[in-house]
């Protein structure tokens, strides 16, 4: 996978709660799915609490990619090490990284398929 999870910082701070990823080559970010489920100590669970589907956009390699549990504006900006900071933000009302059962899981998608439901 051309992402990879690196830390979970402030859990439990509505303010300042974010997951932090990194680009280990370059890729669009819009192919991967950030997910909050629970981890048992052994397994994770199949039942996903919360997921954050990146929108489209290129990242190059060392990249981070840092996202925000609380609501805000999508920002960017260019690091001094030449690489840049790219800065989601989840738009939920709740911390979600602030119990030890907490597991962050990444999916990367090739090809999905979508349909409208007409009630």
């Amino acid at each position: 996978m051309e992402l990879k999870i690196l830390y979970v910082k402030d859990g439990g701070d509505e303010l300042k709660e974010r997951i932090v990823l990194q680009a280990a080559d370059d890729c669009d970010i819009g192919t991967y799915v950030l997910f909050n489920t629970v981890y048992d100590g052994k397994y994770i669970s199949n039942k996903i609490r919360y997921s954050f589907w990146f929108p489209n956009k290129d990242v190059k390699s060392g990249d981070k990619i840092i996202v925000y549990t609380k609501k805000g504006k999508e920002k960017f900006k260019e690091n001094r090490d030449r690489n840049s900071s790219y800065f989601f933000y989840w738009g939920l009302d709740t911390t979600i990284w602030s119990k030890g059962e907490d597991c962050a899981g990444l999916i990367k998608i090739e090809e999905y398929i979508a349909k409208t439901i007409n009630v």
